[in-house]
């Protein structure tokens, strides 16, 4: 393949692939159609399963702007495959930005923002590949609308519910998703887009956009089955069933096949019904009648559905449910986006700035939907109420429609979720190819005995390929899962619900847990603690309130209850949590104009609030000669919120313009963080000890808000504020104070956290608050100890020809002993006499530093990371990133977050939990009804404990088959085999009933610093399974070797039973026995069937592991019963021989001294199994040769060792130099960096040094140098 024809589809981003262009070759295709004939459908299987094998063999390569099917295969460390077919539509136009007129001739040259789609020099299109348009409406009606204008051939495939158009200018596949594309600036949208579209261009742009729906199509359950089915297990599950009813084996067929319904149909019902569960959360109001602007200034009514970008739609004034995203251009509106961030609080959207109006201060920039929400109204938001002028309408350009809109990008995320990459399943494939080896040599010996021994043929192969099926057991899924449905049986019993239940194995092996902090760590709600004002440039004393009768008419009073989001809805105030309280903290009134007496003028009456009478001063007393009415209006104090600038978090401020009842100029007010807010007020009116203040109280948790005020210019009319920029009005204010809110911990993150810790999991948090707020909280909680220290890391991007810096300092005073002074390696502690104590040291960082860290320090990005603990004011995407780079070092991370602005982290994180049930958090794999943290200790034992189970089952499953194994191969070496009714006797009464009790042990009760193992392929697991078939092995053969040798044996027949010695009459009977054609009743069958039926049973006990994990197994009654049952039975048919059992079971009798003996190696072999597993396995090797949670090794979890761990380490590292002479790295990334900056004399960095980017060399990573302060 040459290198020019690899394309690249969405580079940079997270769905990012390669694209490679193929031509249907019919030679290929009849090639390939005769090799499906040949082989039964089998083929067809192969290619169905291996996307890339189909497309290359039945087409051969070509360009990509001629290929009739594309191979993508996704750059994600997945790299999978997908095929998709290119197909052509028919359109008047070739770029769906261009008016129709300009398209009719030869285009001109497009804009440097505009795409062309045309393709003017297509290949001529393959036999039977119809030109239509994208929204499916016959290519003749479409030709008879256009018929005025010269068809253009548009070539495009659909993939994961997205259209890509072939773009001849960059000469490569790309997304359409609206008018972003275009990257038109903000007075463009108001300047050529609000008078709306035409209804010819309408349908135009509607072949390249489709019809506005987010469908989530519901498979039918023929559908669903047929996928379900060519599962390759349920296909190996077919074979085996035709095998076995070739072999006449119906029984165990039978139940296979009844298994195998009951498992599919339980899917299909789950899969069904999330479908159908997605289908009305999406289908809920997408469907509406919708008022929209036509060229010709008439309003139109149209059908949601016929919506395309760049249409100008009307909101109604009682709300409406958004069916598109699109951006406001005038009016106001109330806005509840609970569906996209997870917070049911109303937000405030606001008309798109329109800089060529003349608005001082407003840059021109590129509409961005993530740089302008405050201006845009996403898709299934619901609208609660809309405010207007008078004559004029609320509109909103419609900017992206379907899946391109927010609400279509969080649909698209369930419907096509990122794969689980778990090494267990990987493991367990790589296990099955080796039980696929074994097989292969059953395989090859059966053949080659029975060739020896002139077997008929048929016989050879049925017996030759049941090797297959019993080394490569079929009932594997089902066993496999039967621990995973139990365990979200118990979440959902607890509160936890699940929706990817594979991640419930992936919970188990979490390491390391991000919390958010507000609503997650503490409580939602915040309360005023109290306020300093400021005056004169001073700080007075901390008040609890300044609420007082000669200070309601002060500055600072009067910023802070119009200073807010807050709006009436069904006569209830509601809006941001923290303006809610400091608002309902005045005592204040707010009054909202009617629609009524909004209509009476000219304008949007605006939002008025007063205070209550109480709290004003004292009337003054009357004369007779003053006019009442003026009094009125004296007496009466009101403040008009005029103009509002909502909340920025990219500018951490919001600020309104009011006007005093009776004043004539109006004031600005603003509020928002402090140091935002100090940096733009006067210098003179910012106290001395501002900073001081500020961080005395953020260091004890509080969360502090500034106010400032600005007395406006007479000139600034009531219009001129209306066309005013916010960076105009947001300068040399007047700083008035602070005021002080508490959010409280949640009674149960203590206590949660310390159990986590206990467990050796790393804890970090994650918020988007202030940085010493999230510290004190971490500091409160006891995410950090108070001994350990916090090293802050401010990183500035490169300016004025500087390169990006870092620089480091003490959160606190640096206590003794210094950090410069710790010496972080743990490995030769054992050396010291007096073990000194260790200290630990904590990075904190906000987003700012994160993102110039991430760019221009990526080395050192995993080394912070490996001691980051508190990431404060955190973008949603930012903690996306975080949980990214976390991985990255192979950390098994959960995320837990209550649903706003986590909904990517939550995704992207192995174990994500939402405390939110909105709708936002669908895409979350777990969610919790219980509102704080004490699910994720609960998730996490749950997970370990379905962990465990499947590797337990797995292990019993592996042993069952290799038990089955050696009994029939050496059984084979007589010609001889198990009977039917053994095979079903060991496959259904114990091997499914064992299987199904095992896995109901319950989860431990808490939390233990061990982790269970990764993955199959580990030195615990493969030990236990190898000592494990080498026991069975070796008493088998024993057995059978021995049976051989006793004085009484001889080839079995009816007449040499050792039942029919002993009784005339049961000899006359079994004279009239038939000859065992297939010699199946032979004193090696008996022999063995005995031996390797309590061998399962007591591999299953020594498998069925309990405690760290898992509930003990004697608490668990099903299996103890299944298991005691089926002991009694074995050991009463072995002991008392009863006619009709050994004659179902196809068993003989055989002297009783035998059976004595058969015991005897039955409980040798229990015993030596026992002791292995439990003693050498749990004791000796788990503990002192293959631990690796042994963090503290690695400078992660350090503690000063006792002298009984000093003794205990001496003997790890002599068991450890016996069993494994060289010394092994560990396997975990983080655990390597832990190593190597362990001995790193220069880490960490010392506090008020700084350190410095430095350019990358070709090739080369950045690197850092450190320079004194």
């Amino acid at each position: 393949m040459e290198k020019g024809d690899l394309k690249i589809l969405n580079k940079g981003e997270e769905e990012e692939m390669e694209l490679q262009g193929y031509r249907l070759c019919r030679w290929r295709l009849a090639l390939v159609g005769f090799g499906v004939f040949c082989t039964g459908g089998f083929l067809l299987l192969l290619l169905y399963w291996m996307p890339q094998w189909c497309v290359k063999s039945t087409c051969t390569r070509t360009t990509a702007r001629d290929a009739e099917v594309v191979l993508l295969r996704s750059t994600d460390e997945f790299r999978r495959w997908f095929l998709a077919r290119v197909r052509v539509m028919l359109a008047p136009g070739s770029n769906p930005f261009h008016s129709l007129e300009t398209q009719t001739t030869s285009p001109s040259p497009p804009s440097s923002h505009s795409c062309t789609f045309s393709n003017s020099a297509s290949p001529p299109l393959a036999k039977g590949q119809t030109p239509h348009p994208s929204n499916g409406r016959p290519a003749q009606e479409l030709i008879t609308k256009f018929s005025d204008y010269q068809p253009t051939q548009i070539r495009y495939f659909t993939f994961h519910s997205t259209k890509y158009y072939w773009n001849n200018e960059v000469q490569n596949f790309k997304v359409l998703t609206g008018l972003e594309d275009l990257q038109v600036s903000c007075s463009t949208l108001h300047l050529e887009h609000t008078a709306g579209l035409s209804r010819n261009l309408q349908e135009y742009r509607r072949l390249f956009f489709g019809v506005n729906e987010i469908a989530v199509k519901v498979p039918s359950v023929f559908k669903l089955l047929i996928k379900e089915v060519l599962n390759p297990f349920y296909i190996f599950q077919l074979f085996s069933v035709i095998l076995w009813s070739a072999d006449e084996y119906y029984y165990y067929a039978v139940a296979i096949v009844f298994m195998s319904v009951i498992s599919i149909a339980t899917s299909l019902y789950t899969i069904k019904k999330q479908y159908i569960m997605l289908h009305d959360m999406v289908a809920a109001h997408s469907v509406v009648r919708v008022s929209v602007c036509r060229a010709n200034n008439e309003i139109e009514e149209i059908l949601s559905t016929d919506l395309v970008p760049g249409d100008v739609m009307v909101i109604p004034r009682n709300g409406t449910i958004m069916p598109c995203d699109a951006v406001l251009i005038s009016g106001t509106c109330i806005v509840n986006e609970s569906m996209l961030t997870g917070e049911s609080v109303p937000v405030t959207k606001t008309n798109l700035p329109n800089p060529a109006s003349g608005q001082q201060g407003e840059v021109d920039d590129a509409y961005n939907t993530e740089e302008h929400k405050r201006h845009t109204l996403f898709c299934g938001t619901n609208v609660i109420q809309t405010r207007f002028y008078t004559g004029e309408l609320v509109k909103a350009v419609v900017i992206c429609t379907g899946f391109s809109t927010a609400k279509g990008q969080l649909v698209r995320s369930i419907l096509y979720p990122k794969p689980t990459d778990f090494k267990l399943y990987r493991d367990a494939y790589l296990f099955l190819l080796c039980l696929v080896a074994v097989a292969g040599i059953g395989f090859i010996y059966s053949i080659v005995l029975s060739i020896l021994n002139k077997v008929p043929a048929k016989t050879i192969i049925i017996e030759s390929l049941d090797i297959i099926t019993i080394t490569v057991p079929p009932a594997l899924p089902a066993a496999m899962t039967a621990g995973i449905v139990y365990a979200q049986r118990r979440l959902k019993h607890i509160g936890i619900f699940c929706i990817s239940p594979q991640r419930i194995n992936l919970c188990g092996q979490i390491n390391l847990v991000c919390f958010d902090k507000t609503g997650t760590l503490t409580e939602d709600g915040l309360d005023l603690w109290g306020v300093q004002r400021v005056e004169n440039g001073s700080f007075h004393q901390s008040e609890e309130n300044a609420y007082k009768e000669n200070l309601v008419k002060s500055p600072f009073v009067a910023c802070m209850p119009p200073c807010h989001s807050l709006t009436k809805i069904d006569g209830q105030l509601s809006g941001d949590p923290l303006d809610l309280k400091m608002f309902e903290a005045t005592g204040w009134i707010l009054e909202e104009a009617t629609e009524e007496e909004t209509s009476l003028h000219n304008r949007i009456m605006p939002t008025v609030v007063r205070p209550p009478k109480q709290l004003l001063p004292p009337e003054p007393v009357l004369s007779a000669e003053q006019d009442m009415e003026l009094y009125e209006i004296s007496s009466v104090y009101e403040i008009g919120i005029v103009r509002q600038f909502p909340f920025s978090s990219a500018l951490q401020r919001m600020s309104i313009v009011a006007r005093v009842l009776g004043e004539k100029r109006m004031d600005a007010y603003m509020k928002g963080a402090p140091e935002a807010v100090a940096s733009l007020c006067k210098k003179e009116t910012v106290p001395e000890n501002f900073a001081e203040v500020l961080e005395s109280y953020t260091r004890e948790g509080f969360r502090v808000i500034a106010l400032a005020h600005r007395r406006l210019e007479a000139k600034l009319t009531w219009h001129k504020v209306q066309n005013i920029g916010r960076d105009h009005i947001e300068s040399n204010m007047e700083f008035l104070g602070l005021i002080i809110m508490q959010n409280k911990l949640k009674a149960e993150t203590p206590g949660v956290l310390q159990d986590l810790h206990k467990a050796n999991i790393r804890t970090v948090m994650v918020t988007g608050d202030n940085m010493l707020t999230a510290i004190s909280v971490a500091r409160d909680c006891g995410m950090i100890p108070p001994e350990d220290k916090i090293i802050i890391a401010d990183a500035l991007h490169p300016h004025d020809g500087q390169a990006a810096k870092i620089t480091w300092r003490y959160a606190d005073k640096p206590q003794k002993p210094r950090l410069e002074e710790i010496n972080i390696n743990f490995e030769d502690v054992s050396h010291v006499e007096e073990p000194k104590t260790q200290e630990m040291y904590h990075f904190a960082m906000n987003g700012k530093s994160f993102a110039v860290i991430a760019e221009h320090f990526p080395d050192m990005l995993q080394k912070l990371v490996l001691h980051g603990t508190v990431f404060a004011r955190m973008a949603p995407d930012q903690k996306t990133q975080l949980i990214e780079t976390l991985q990255g070092v192979d950390y098994f991370v959960g995320m837990c977050g209550d649903g706003a602005n986590d909904c990517g982290a939550l995704k992207r994180a192995h174990g994500g939990i939402s405390l939110s049930e909105l709708e936002a958090s669908v895409a979350s794999p777990f969610t919790s009804r219980t509102p704080n943290i004490s699910c994720v200790p609960s998730l996490i034992r749950e997970g370990r404990a379905a962990l465990i189970t499947s590797f337990c089952v797995f292990k019993f499953m592996a042993l069952y088959s290799i038990i089955q194994y050696i009994s029939v191969t050496l059984l084979y070496s007589i010609l001889s085999n198990l009977g039917d009714f053994q095979f079903l006797f060991i496959d259904i009464a114990i091997i499914l009933l064992i299987v199904f009790t095992m896995s109901l042990n319950p989860a431990w009760k808490e939390l233990v610093s061990r982790r269970p193992p990764s993955g199959l392929i580990s030195g615990p697991l493969l030990f236990s399974v190898l000592t494990q078939i080498l026991i069975c092995l070796s008493f088998q053969t024993i057995t059978f070797l021995w049976v051989r040798q006793q004085p009484w044996y001889t080839t079995w027949t009816p007449l040499t039973d050792v039942c029919n010695l002993s009784s005339n009459q049961n000899l006359s009977d079994h004279n009239d026995t038939e000859i065992d054609e297939h010699n199946i009743q032979n004193f090696e069958n008996t022999s063995l069937f005995y031996v390797s039926s309590f061998q399962y049973l007591i591999v299953a006990i020594v498998f069925s592991k309990g405690k760290p994990f898992r509930q003990p197994s004697y608490k668990n009654w099903p299996f103890v019963l299944s298991v005691v049952s089926l002991y009694f039975f074995l050991l009463f048919i072995m002991f008392h021989p009863v006619k009709g059992i050994d004659e179902f079971l196809e068993i003989v009798c055989v002297p009783f001294e035998w059976r004595v003996k058969l015991s005897l190696v039955i409980v040798v072999n229990a015993a030596v199994s026992v002791v292995v597993e439990t003693f050498v396995l749990d004791v000796v090797l788990w503990k002192l040769v293959f631990s690796r949670d042994k963090q503290s090794n690695f400078g992660i979890t350090p503690a000063a060792p006792t002298s009984q761990g000093v003794i205990d380490l001496r003997a790890h590292k002599c068991l450890s130099w016996l069993c494994c002479p060289y010394k092994k790295a560990p396997k975990a990334r983080y655990m390597h960096l832990a190593q190597e900056l362990s001995v790193d004399p220069d880490w960490p960095p010392k506090p008020t040094t700084t350190t410095e980017a430095k350019p990358r060399p070709d090739n080369c990573s950045s690197y850092q140098i450190m320079i004194g302060s």
